[in-house]
């Protein structure tokens, strides 16, 4: 046998799998509790569900997580700020970088250079100036990020020189974008560098003990994770690019996919704790993302698989909204009351006293809600003196709401905790759709009696009365309200995919009206003046834990063949196992008229260089590209005889008048390797 140890973490389960690659089969399988607080307990956990021989034998090691999907999409992350290189505030005012790229304007500051675009001449910052006029604001971060204006042709001297002088200064780890990608958009090199910098202690964390415990099995096997474009990278590199992890887990989704449906057009539809991932795949293969990959309010410049992610899981927030009193689901993951009663027995007493105290006395703010503390700051200084009151409490042990608030002596409605949960410092428990499946009986783990103390706490909430006949209904609304969901992301999703220059990130208004009504009237008389219906011939191909549950009415209202194969419940780690390395290196020549002539520009990685003709431009680039795109396969751990494919070509465009004008060259160099 050739064994393989798929390792997929996500934000509420790590599922690991032992896979024997001669008869494509799984040897063994199990899943454990993510323990964000600590990751080496959970990946210890799921790794103990195997033989250990498996594990003592195995040729290599491949991971897939989710944590880097669910960090941007919930907005955590190290706090990171970034400095641009080359352009001015205004400028970045004027973008709007917030809305269109994710950066958060007061995490950004704007530093003027004078290089130019062909990367022939340079320039850097008076350092002395720029660290006496924003040191300190420099200095009020984890980790920094910075990109320049023409990098990708000039070799990036002010990110180069910048991350010296930071590091001298403060100590501080500076991510350079040159480094991470060649795009020329600044702006949004510079927020897929920010990224990177905020998603590097979740990556490092997960990487770190995946090989810690590997080691006390005497594992010696290669690590690699998947990237977003469904290859894989060494767990050496990914502790330095874990941006290119932000698809990790729905890149494994397709890989497990093509193993469990053979027809040619589907959506995998993976549904884990914290998001619902979906790809999709056209005629047997995945579509690709437009540009750079957009991840919640990030645009990055990381290529990959289109993937649209979204806020649903089996541990999404299910709550009471204040002022109409109905029944919401959030975006932010909790951790289920049930799970959480499994590790602390005493939140039964917690919920028990809440609910009896307050039923008769009808109170919408969230009381049955615990905190619990994951992990105390490396920098207490950094937080408000109430944000280090609430630590030193929770410290002690989990808190409900109401005794956190007494004994803090904090205004329960005016609780900060919005920072504390971002940065993961502080851990939230709640209703979750867990919680109701627990209720009805769909899913049995953990402590159904918690759940149904939360849920009746609820119902009080919803102004309802307590009693099992309304307790089923609203177990039933919140499926519903987990399916609707589904449906019209799912619909969007497919809408985007046929009419791509209509439909965008967000679904207009009008939109989401339509498809909501479809939904609702999916089995109700048809109106006689329109029939609302959307449908597909896409199988829906279902991946995860509590899939089986939701995904077959939504697949009904769709008129779609649902697939819900063998081992959907670990279908990540299993996908892991079936990537392979990818290198693609791509340089350009670029023209320009000077004095003597037409120069030729060959932009090489660490700077541009003039030539006298484009064929020898084309070759100094062939030379260098075919060495980078080795030097990045071996980085990404392939090993063995590697033989680089370089391709070359021009560059033209057409004038009005139809005649051919040249514009330059690329040439592309490609590794792959098993």
């Amino acid at each position: 046998m050739k064994i393989g140890i798929g390792i997929d973490t996500g934000g509420t389960f790590t599922d690991a799998v032992a896979y024997d690659f001669e008869t494509s089969s799984v040897l063994a399988k199990g899943k454990a509790l993510t323990t964000h607080s600590r990751l080496e307990d959970g990946i210890g956990a799921a790794l103990d569900t195997l033989p250990e021989e498996y594990i003592r034998s195995a040729e290599i090691v491949s991971l897939s997580t989710t944590l880097a999907t669910n960090a941007c999409l919930e907005n955590k992350g190290s706090r990171c700020k970034l400095v641009i290189f080359g352009l001015n505030d205004e400028i970045i005012e004027n973008n709007q970088i917030e809305k269109r790229y994710g950066i958060p304007l007061d995490s950004v500051t704007a530093v003027e250079t004078n290089g130019s675009a062909d990367g022939l001449r340079t320039d850097v910052p008076d350092w002395t100036e720029l660290l006496s006029e924003k040191g300190n604001w420099l200095s009020d971060a984890d980790v920094l990020a910075c990109s320049e204006l023409y990098s990708a042709n000039n070799g990036a001297p002010a990110e180069k020189a910048f991350r010296q002088v930071i590091r001298d200064r403060f100590g501080i780890y500076t991510v350079c974008a040159h480094e991470i990608t060649k795009e020329l958009n600044v702006i949004a090199r510079g927020a897929t560098a920010m990224l990177n910098a905020r998603l590097l202690p979740i990556i490092n964390d997960f990487i770190s003990s995946i090989l810690a415990d590997l080691k006390k099995r005497d594992c010696h096997a290669p690590v690699t994770v998947i990237r977003s474009d469904g290859s894989r990278m060494s767990a050496e590199a990914t502790l330095n690019k874990p941006v290119e992890t932000i698809l990790s887990g729905p890149s494994a989704s397709v890989l497990a996919g093509k193993g469990f449906y053979k027809g040619d057009h589907y959506l995998t539809v993976d549904m884990g704790g914290t998001t619902t991932d979906v790809s999709v795949v056209i005629g047997g293969q995945p579509a690709p993302a437009r540009g750079g990959i957009q991840l919640g309010n990030w645009r990055t410049t990381v290529k990959g698989i289109f993937a649209a992610p979204f806020a649903l899981g089996g541990d999404t927030r299910v709550y009471s909204d204040f002022k109409s009193s109905s029944l919401r689901l959030g975006v932010r993951r909790v951790e289920p009351l049930c799970q959480a009663a499994a590790k602390w027995p005493e939140i039964r007493d917690m919920l028990s006293r809440i609910v009896n105290v307050r039923k008769k006395h009808v109170n919408q703010y969230p009381l049955h809600e615990i905190l619990y503390l994951l992990h105390e700051p490396e920098r207490p200084e950094l937080y408000s003196e109430d944000e280090q009151r609430l630590i030193r409490e929770l410290k002690k042990g989990p808190l409900i709401l109401e005794d956190l608030a007494e004994r803090t002596g904090l205004d329960l409605f005016h609780f900060r905790t919005e920072r504390l949960e971002a940065e993961e410092i502080i851990m939230r428990c709640g209703l979750t759709p867990t919680d109701f499946m627990h209720i009805k009986g769909d899913y049995t783990a953990y402590d159904r009696e918690v759940s149904v103390l939360g849920a009746r706490f609820l119902l009080a909430s919803l102004g309802r009365e307590d009693n099992e006949s309304e307790l089923s209904a609203l177990c039933d609304e919140v499926y519903e309200a987990v399916e609707e969901r589904m449906y019209v992301k799912l619909v969007h999703i497919l809408l985007r995919q046929m009419y791509p220059n209509r439909f965008g990130e967000e679904i207009d208004p009008q939109l989401d009206f339509l498809i909501r009504r479809a939904w609702e009237d999916r089995r109700s008389a048809k109106s006689p003046i329109l029939h609302q219906f959307f449908g597909s011939e896409m199988a829906l191909v279902g991946i995860g834990a509590p899939i089986h549950v939701f995904l077959p009415e939504v697949a009904e209202a769709l008129g779609a063949e649902c697939i819900l194969p063998e081992h959907h419940d670990v279908a990540n780690a299993i996908g892991a196992l079936q990537a392979e390395i990818n290198s693609v290196v791509r340089l350009e020549v670029t023209q320009l008229h000077s004095e003597d002539g037409l120069v030729y520009v060959a932009h090489l990685p660490g700077g541009s260089r003039s030539c006298g003709t484009m064929e020898e431009a084309i070759a100094i680039l062939e030379k260098a590209a075919a060495k980078e795109a080795l030097k990045e396969a071996r980085a990404r751990g392939a090993e063995g005889v590697l033989t680089p494919e370089v391709r070359s070509g021009l560059l033209t465009a057409k004038a009005l008048d139809g005649i051919v004008v040249p514009l330059g060259a690329v040439v592309e160099a490609r590794v792959n390797a098993k």
